[in-house]
């Protein structure tokens, strides 16, 4: 198992493809181990590159009342 931070989009896909592989894996195992740790790798690199931003307070309530 090598782990290293994700930095490019190649490598998130990467760890994607090796995600669903281990999708099954044992917890507390070295497969689900390895899960666990891509899990939080793919969750940081996602939170840092596809970061959803609150929305204005005020175009919020104008989006819901028209709703």
């Amino acid at each position: 198992m090598k782990i290293k931070p994700i930095r490019t989009a190649d490598e998130y896909s990467d760890a994607l493809v090796r995600i669903d592989a281990l999708f099954d894996a044992t917890p507390g195992m070295d497969a689900g181990d390895e899960l666990d740790v891509l899990i939080t790798l793919v969750d940081a690199y996602e939170s840092k590159m596809h970061a959803i931003e609150a929305p204005d307070p005020i175009e919020a309530i104008k989006f819901r009342m028209e709703q």
